[in-house]
């Protein structure tokens, strides 16, 4: 015996159906969308731009530091091991 499982309001909806654009919209439109929605963003000023570089410049030299001294450990490590002096 096979149960009907209603689901909305109608035959043609469903409780988890994603709402139909009554219209398509073109480029021009999704452009003035783009627009509107950058007014809206709070942009951070010309000087706490200047620090936020300097601090992910800063991050990024320490990690090559630390990546090339962990390179250079492993290679050594790795030729000690190889050449059978360990």
């Amino acid at each position: 015996m096979a149960t009907a499982v209603s689901g909305g309001d109608g035959p043609n909806k469903t409780p988890n159906s994603l709402p139909i654009p009554k219209a398509k919209r073109g480029f021009k439109s999704y452009l003035n969308e783009v627009g509107r929605e950058l007014k809206k963003v709070s942009w951070p000023t010309r000087s706490e731009t200047n620090r936020l570089t300097g601090v992910v410049l800063a991050v990024c030299s320490m990690l090559v530091v630390f990546l090339t001294a962990l390179s250079v450990l492993i290679g050594i490590v790795i030729d000690l091991i190889t050449k059978g002096k360990i």
